[in-house]
């Protein structure tokens, strides 16, 4: 049996500077920021 592995990257390597970054999926627009106490939300 085959161990998948899934990549890892980051998150300061996504958010950058600014602690957020726009994905769009399947023509839709999501937001992924870390808040102020380091947790991270991703909202559409």
């Amino acid at each position: 049996m085959r161990t998948r592995v899934v990549p890892r990257v980051p998150s300061k390597a996504l958010l950058g500077e600014h602690g957020e970054l726009v994905i769009e999926h399947a023509g839709r627009e999501y937001r992924l920021r870390q808040t102020s106490t380091g947790k991270l939300i991703l909202t559409a």
